[in-house]
């Protein structure tokens, strides 16, 4: 399964295409500056890019385009384990 949407870099404001591909259980994220070039796959994952991998899972999976609660409950455990936990 392979998402793709666009954002911009937030130091840079500069537009990026961003993809997510589901392989054995495993997201995998890929960013390209420009069309018709090679994707780059990046290790630092931003809370943003998983919030914008959650919306586009929950959109899909109410129009039954092979998104399974598995899928959502695990991008929403990792999402929940990269916030900060608020202080007492």
């Amino acid at each position: 399964m392979e998402i793709e949407w666009t954002d911009t870099v937030p130091d840079t404001e500069e537009r990026r295409y961003v993809c997510a591909s589901k392989f054995a259980r495993m997201w995998q994220f890929k960013v390209r500056f420009k069309r018709r070039t090679q994707w780059e796959r990046i290790d630092n994952v931003s809370t943003e890019m998983w919030e914008t991998l959650l919306d586009a899972l929950e959109r899909r999976y109410w129009r039954r385009e092979g998104v399974s609660d598995e899928d959502l409950a695990a991008v929403r455990k990792i999402i929940a384990g990269l916030r900060p936990r608020p202080a007492v």
